[in-house]
């Protein structure tokens, strides 16, 4: 007997060890770990945020359209955050404010007065504003590997209502109890039996978090017995608030699609796009009863089943005294008023060029877990723009819908990237092919070539003369390379701007091989491609694999008179704690000589009034003046059109995926998209800057001999000084000569 109870003595010594090893360990675990589990956040994208001010080319209806994006809600008379109204011309909101990287934006009651497409008054408590900006757009998230997403609120950010209601329904002793509660658990199965359902659960909301933050679903003795010593250590360490705060920040309430849906802010825009604060108890009463159960409560799925879990929780909460018995009515009487599960990826091309930027600067463990928010230019309503016309043209194109395409736009100022299309059905995710379809290029790299001779002025100008006429270059491995021109006609002598503006294969080529290959791919990579190009003669022609993003990367360089400027998706980056982590400024580097590059803007100019892009003014108004460039490869494989106004880019490709033949050139269809994309979203058409050193002389466009205003075949064209041609037609200048386009740029000589 008596080595009996010495054994039970030895074994109770060893449980008690294990015991206080165990807690030791688990309270470790729960100190190491808990304020990193409380904020692995996902990273937020933004858009930019619309800014209103006095003069802006704003119409009521893009105000409008903005409001309703941001889930701003329509009323008959403005009373809280997040509503508008609309009368007259004029337009009265409550903005819900906004912690911007530069400072926050209060929440403010605005007037808006809008005339001739234009916003001409702002005001605020009857006087007059500055500027009113908007909250940006959620464009997206990114998210750590195992999915979840939530966006953080502090607890006095939630609704009295909605944080009574919960403690209602599933832990009435939460400020007294240490972690958990024997007589909650015994009510709440008392409770239980009688309704005949789940009223109430029997774990506390301190439970539950250790739950969610630590353990498996299992149901075993086991895992209750740690989930309750766990419990207990979180009450030590934590105050009742931070633990609540967590809570409401980490319950898991549905999914949508790969994407796990926690916590009550997350939830609110997810299922009424709406923030969590300005949710009618109807609402937060529904979001409390799905706690039980996501998806047997869900109210799109399974309405009927929602409504009555919802009200059973409106009467808990009357009569737990959290509302009264009419607020209880009214909100049962309540419709569920769901918003569709809103998604916020809606744009998952522009998010995956985030993505490849954020890889550059951070690892993927942390801006996917550090709650970080990332500002980018990205505009909703020209990405918007653009899907219209991508859908439109491409159905009119290929109602068949084989053929795929894909954009990119920027603005000329400053590099930002705006807006992407990555496929025919611009908001599937899945293959990019803005950053990742690899094609031949075609005479988009033409420019590239004629900007290398331009450069060289003591022998090229616009008015050089070019043989046009076929001609065979052998390859080093005896391969011969024999270009033809599209028509496959040969033009002669043909004046270096009328080359480029014909877009003609055989004089290309030859000028290609006159400056030699060197030049342009030297040429190519100051204007900003990135990558190894093939050392081959065809690469005068487009040969390569290049992607519509590269094409903006080069035709940036060209729209802002030389200056290479990094293409931007990211312009700030700001902590959990509202702190500036970077800031990306934009960078400017002189990569080709201005003088050389106005010259080539001039061609370009001269590719759309009278070349191969002439059916862009199909769509523009005739003074309306842009610069582009068709492309199109061998057998019409490759559609392509880049081009640029006063204030935006936009390169368009189309194509098959398999590289079969499409039956488009760049001008019957990339330009198509591109012109009807343009007409709609740019607002400053190119003007007409001419340089120090460059002069204007009148030029025979046959001869390219200088002549007088008036005679044949006169034309007015830029020249770097002293590049002008010497020899002269002879003819007596006069002045009733016809103005072409470009005379009509800046009224006469």
């Amino acid at each position: 007997m008596q080595s009996f109870l010495s054994f039970l003595r030895k074994l109770l010594l060893v449980f008690v060890c294990a015991l206080i090893a165990g807690l030791f360990y688990l309270n470790a675990l729960i100190t190491g770990t808990f304020e990193s589990k409380r904020y692995a956040l996902p990273a937020q994208v933004y858009a930019r945020p619309m800014e209103l001010f006095v003069g802006a080319r704003l119409p009521r209806s893009a105000v409008v359209g903005e409001l309703d994006r941001l889930g701003y809600r329509r009323v008959s008379r403005v009373r809280d955050r997040g509503q508008y109204e609309v009368f007259g011309d004029r337009l009265r909101v409550h903005s819900r404010g906004f912690p911007f990287p530069d400072g926050r934006e209060p929440a403010r009651m605005a007037t808006l007065e809008f005339a001739a497409a234009s916003l001409n008054g702002l005001s605020s408590a009857g006087a007059e504003l500055d500027i009113l900006r908007l909250e940006p757009v959620q464009m997206g998230g990114i998210y750590p590997a195992h999915g979840e997403d939530r966006l953080l609120l502090r607890l006095d950010e939630v609704p009295d209502t909605l944080q009574g209601g919960l403690l209602a329904i599933e832990d009435r002793n939460f400020y007294s109890h240490f972690g958990f509660s024997p007589t909650g658990i015994a009510r709440a199965a008392l409770g239980n039996v009688r309704s005949g359902r789940v009223v109430a659960g029997g774990s506390t909301i301190t439970q539950q978090l250790v739950k969610n933050y630590y353990l498996s679903s299992e149901r075993t003795v086991r895992r209750k017995v740690i989930e309750l010593f766990m419990a207990m250590l979180i009450e030590v360490h934590y105050e009742k608030s931070e633990i609540l705060e967590s809570y409401l920040n980490e319950v898991y309430l549905g999914q949508d699609g790969p994407r796990a849906i926690h916590g009550f802010a997350l939830a609110a825009m997810h299922y009424f796009d709406t923030p969590l604060e300005e949710l009618g108890l109807h609402q937060q009463a529904l979001l409390i009863g799905m706690i039980r159960g996501p998806s047997f409560y869900n109210p799109s799925r399974n309405p009927q089943r929602a409504r009555e879990r919802r009200d059973l929780v409106l009467q808990v909460m009357a009569e737990q005294g959290v509302i009264n018995e009419e607020q209880a009515v009214v909100a049962q009487a309540m419709p569920l008023a769901v918003g569709g599960s809103r998604r916020l990826d809606t744009y998952p091309a522009y998010l995956d060029l985030v993505r490849r930027h954020l890889k550059e600067q951070y690892r993927k463990e942390d801006y996917a877990t550090a709650g970080l928010r990332i500002f980018t230019p990205f505009d909703p309503r020209l990405q918007d723009q653009l899907e219209r016309s991508t859908t439109s043209i491409m159905g009119k194109l290929n109602p068949a819908g084989d053929l795929q395409t894909a954009s990119v736009v920027t603005r000329t100022v400053n590099g930002e990237v705006v807006a992407i299309v990555g496929g025919r059905k611009p908001r599937a995710a899945g293959f990019n092919r803005a950053l990742d379809a690899r094609r031949p290029a075609g005479s988009l790299l033409k420019p590239a070539v004629y900007l290398a001779a331009l450069e060289q002025s003591e022998s090229y100008n616009l008015a050089t003369p070019l043989d046009d006429s076929a001609l065979r270059v052998a390859g080093p491995n005896g391969d011969v390379w024999a270009p033809r021109n599209f028509d496959r006609e040969s033009h002669g002598k043909v004046l270096l701007h009328r080359a480029l503006a014909k877009s003609y294969n055989q004089a290309t080529a030859r000028l290609g091989m006159d400056i030699g290959l060197p030049v342009v791919v030297d040429m190519l990579e100051r204007l900003g491609l990135r990558q190894d190009v093939p050392k081959v003669p065809s690469l005068v022609l487009g040969a390569g694999e290049y992607s519509p993003l590269m094409m903006a990367r080069v035709y940036q360089t060209i729209a802002v008179d030389g200056t290479r400027t990094p293409l931007r998706s990211i312009l700030s980056i700001v902590n959990r704690k509202g702190e500036i982590l970077r800031n990306n400024i934009t960078e400017y580097e002189r990569a080709v000589d201005p003088r050389a590059i106005h010259l080539l803007h001039y061609a370009l100019r001269e590719v759309v009034r009278e070349g191969t892009g002439r059916g862009v003014y199909r769509s523009l108004a005739d003074d309306f003046h842009v610069a582009g460039k068709t492309g199109t490869t061998n057998d019409g494989r490759d559609s392509w059109f880049a081009g640029f106004s006063g204030d935006l880019l936009a390169v368009t490709w189309i194509g098959r995926d398999n590289n079969d033949a499409t039956g488009l050139t760049g001008s019957s269809g990339a330009l198509r998209i591109w012109a009807d994309f343009m007409a709609e979203a740019a607002s400053r058409p190119l003007s007409y800057r001419m340089p120090g050193g460059v002069e204007l002389h009148r030029v025979d466009d046959v001869t390219g001999e200088l002549t007088g205003e008036g005679c044949s075949n006169a034309r007015l064209l830029p020249f770097i000084v002293g590049s002008q041609p010497t020899a002269s037609t002879g003819c007596t200048p006069k002045s009733d000569g016809i103005r072409g386009w470009f005379e009509k740029l800046f009224g006469g000589d």
